[in-house]
């Protein structure tokens, strides 16, 4: 019966104290920020890559020939 009382006694006491317990609350704040990045300068033939360099260098010789081969047809 002791134990039963005891027990009784600590549950209690351990419900009574912590029910009157405050919770700490936290707030949490938002700030929105609006960053403006400034892109550097650069050329428009770096802009673009590789193989459109490439690709503009081979347009170009291919058309050149094709000029000199039309250029023959209309001498004839």
């Amino acid at each position: 019966m002791k134990r039963v009382f005891i027990t009784g006694v600590l549950l209690l006491s351990i419900i009574s104290l912590t029910s009157c317990r405050e919770t700490a609350e936290e707030k949490t704040v938002v700030k929105e920020v609006e960053v403006e990045k400034e892109e550097p300068e650069v050329d428009k033939e770096e802009q673009k890559g590789i193989l459109e360099r490439a690709g503009e260098k081979v347009d170009n010789k291919v058309n050149k020939e094709i000029d000199e081969e039309i250029d023959k047809i209309d001498d004839n």
